[in-house]
């Protein structure tokens, strides 16, 4: 057999190039690697069906800047209000411990990644709800409540096969309930449409055999819903809240309702039912005011039903003669009654439990007791009693830590000290409104714990964010620019917040603590403050401490050296501070230590026509001219918020206002499109 001939020596292609066509060769695979790598789309298939159908339809027509995040040239650990895993729900992305993948362009391109959660309250959603959210096949939460969604609730979103938790609430969505809505029963645990326009009879699950056992709460209140009570809901046996109160239900309620054993809160006011409740309700946990504003309902806990004997035609006379009288008044005051009484139903509503879960210890004491506000039905009291914690800040009135749940997600935990906190009486009607606070600006209380010890822990979000007073302050190398419109979008923030406190509440919450170490900073530069209202819960002593703290930190109004309680006056006059500390870039304090009395040092630089020389450096850089990008107009804002006199003080509206038209005269080549927007820039 003839040999073969030896095999040759491999040798590289470019070899056989000169060296100028090398080069041009090497420059041809670059450029094709290069741009076939920048106009790919993204490979995930939740992604392209994420910006390609439900973002242009939640935001309607207007651009919404919290969906600009959603854009491949950010990566995909900021694009906000959502959650996702990578080769399936077992595999949480956690954006949060991971720095690599919160810089990470590339993630989004993987195509074993699936949406698990879009979560977006208060967001200012202007559009509809698209059909295609049925289609992600591991979307486990969806939460658009509080926006301006308008339209029906689409048919097709009852084909997600994971969703568990849903909550459209507060929206203008209108039309019918889909009956598909029930094929999500193997797997729903929270349902709440409440605050819409939805109308018709409740239907009927399409598939019988659906019981739902998951679902523990259900709230279909202030709807237009009408037809008799879904008698189906009472086969619902995990059932714990049921709502749906003013609506124009009417006939009877069913007994079987009485049979679900986990009921714990039920509220079927102001509708239309008649007839006798079941018997059962007489001897329940259940109140008066739970069926209030059914005329035709009776028996306990209302009053007793009739005998059922004719009345005598002395009776039928007066009472026609009663109506006729009354039908003037009524017809003069109908209008208003209809009106004010979804209004009065949602302030009572307010004051209820307002979405909260009570849990018992699991211990057997019976005294411990986790409170679960919206947006922290994820948590459970076992989670929060063996959640792993790392000390993140020392008050003298409790500790911050931030602790690691089983399941690998992180909460921030504020351990209260022992004897600051008011007793449970004083204590839980301030955690409960404290608890229905939300807005983009303040911290959200998720979950409250009471234990049998008298330990108190607040449960809130973890934001892995630095303070304000961090980013101002800290010397060391790698933080981030802060130029003059990411100070002012700070600005910005905090006052919205501390306006909603005092202005977009049923009852006006003052802060009391308003300082840079109490505002935190995402990485869009979006402000969020925390420790609001923390005072209300405090003992006398303990509130005087924090009153103290503030005057050492320089952020205590004049008047508090007299009188000891914070209101909203004091507030801005904090506030004013707080600014002073943006554009000064120095602590502030009253002469002593290494805080500096801002107001003073900005009156004695206009009297020797320094003004110029009080801005931070940073602040500066890039800007033409103070006056003509307001840092000249912010420096007076923030002077008049720290008027002696509180009565010379603005609101905090008015804040709000000359801050927005302070930014509408900005138009600086130092702003980019991203810093004028809600959004900003990542750090």
């Amino acid at each position: 057999m003839p040999s073969l001939p030896p095999k040759a020596a491999p040798f590289p292609l470019f070899s056989l190039l000169p060296c100028s066509s090398f080069f041009f060769f090497f420059l041809c695979c670059f450029a094709v690697y290069f741009f076939s790598f920048a106009s790919s789309e993204p490979s995930s298939a939740d992604v392209v069906l994420l910006l390609n159908k439900i973002k242009p339809a939640l935001q309607g027509s207007a651009t919404n800047a919290e969906l600009s995040s959603w854009n491949v040239s950010l990566p995909l650990c900021l694009w906000r209000g959502l959650r996702w895993s990578a080769g399936g729900s077992a595999a949480k992305i956690r954006c949060e411990d991971d720095l690599a993948l919160r810089s990470n362009l590339s993630l989004s391109s993987d195509p074993s990644l699936h949406l698990l959660s879009i979560r977006l309250p208060a967001a200012a959603l202007a559009g509809s709800l698209p059909p295609e959210l049925g289609l992600f096949s591991y979307l486990e939460s969806l939460y658009l409540d509080v926006n301006s969604l308008t339209g029906p609730i689409p048919l097709e979103l009852g084909n997600a096969p994971a969703l568990s938790d849903l909550d459209l609430a507060g929206n203008a969505l209108e039309g019918a309930l889909p009956p598909s809505i029930w094929n999500l029963c193997d797997r729903l645990v929270s349902l709440r449409l409440h605050e819409n326009d939805l109308s018709g009879s409740v239907p009927d699950p399409a598939m019988p055999s659906a019981s739902c056992n998951k679902l523990k709460v259900l709230d279909l209140s202030n709807n237009r819903f009408q037809g008799s009570f879904p008698k189906f809901v009472s086969e619902f046996s995990g059932l714990e809240e049921l709502d749906l109160s003013n609506n124009r239900f009417s006939g009877s309620i069913t007994d079987s309702l009485a049979g679900l054993g986990k009921l714990v809160r039920l509220n079927l006011s102001y509708n239309n039912f008649t007839g006798p409740l079941p018997a059962s309700f007489g001897e329940s946990k259940f109140k008066a005011e739970a069926f209030q504003g059914n005329p035709g309902l009776c028996g306990p806990p209302l009053g007793k039903c009739g005998s059922g004997s004719g009345l005598s035609s002395g009776a039928i006379a007066g009472i026609v003669i009663g109506l006729l009288a009354g039908a003037v008044v009524l017809a003069s005051v109908s209008i208003g009654w209809v009106q004010g009484r979804k209004r009065r139903n949602r302030a009572r509503k307010a004051d209820e439990e307002a979405d909260m879960v009570f849990e018992e210890d699991g211990n057997g004491g019976g005294d411990g007791k986790l409170i679960v506000f919206q947006g922290g039905e994820h948590l459970s009291l076992e989670d929060v009693l063996n959640a792993t914690g790392q000390v993140m800040e020392k008050t003298n009135y409790g500790t911050v830590y931030k602790a690691k749940l089983a399941d690998g997600g992180n909460i921030s935990l504020r351990l209260l000290r022992e004897g600051s906190c008011k007793d449970q009486a004083e204590c839980l009607p301030v955690i409960r409104q404290l608890g229905r606070v939300r807005h983009e600006n303040l911290t959200a209380l998720r979950a409250f714990y009471q234990g049998k010890r008298g330990e108190k822990l607040l449960i809130y979000d973890y934001h892995p964010s630095r303070s304000l007073h961090d980013l101002l302050h800290d010397t060391r190398a790698g933080k981030p620019l802060l130029n003059w419109p990411r100070r002012h979008k700070i600005a910005l923030g905090v006052a919205r917040g501390l306006a909603h406190l005092h202005t977009g509440l049923e009852t006006p919450i003052t802060h009391g603590n308003v300082r840079s170490k109490n505002v935190l900073i995402d990485e869009y530069f979006v402000p969020r403050l925390t420790e609001f209202g923390l005072d209300k819960l405090m003992v006398p002593a303990v509130a005087d401490e924090m009153v103290s703290a503030a005057k050492c930190d320089g952020y205590k109004a004049p008047e508090l050296q007299k009188m000891k309680k914070c209101g909203s006056r004091t507030d801005v006059y904090a506030f004013g501070i707080l600014l002073l500390e943006i554009l000064m870039g120095r602590k502030p304090g009253k002469g002593t230590g290494e805080g500096a009395d801002l107001p003073a040092l900005v009156k004695v630089a206009v009297l020797e026509e320094t003004t110029m020389e009080v801005f931070d450096v940073e602040v500066l850089k890039g800007t033409r001219n103070p006056m003509e990008d307001g840092l000249v107009q912010a420096l007076k804002l923030a002077m008049g918020c720290c008027a002696p006199a509180a009565a010379a003080r603005p609101d905090m509206n008015e804040v709000v206002k000359q801050l927005e038209e302070n930014r509408s005269r900005n138009r600086s080549a130092l702003y980019t499109p991203t810093d004028r927007s809600e959004i900003g820039t990542p750090f």
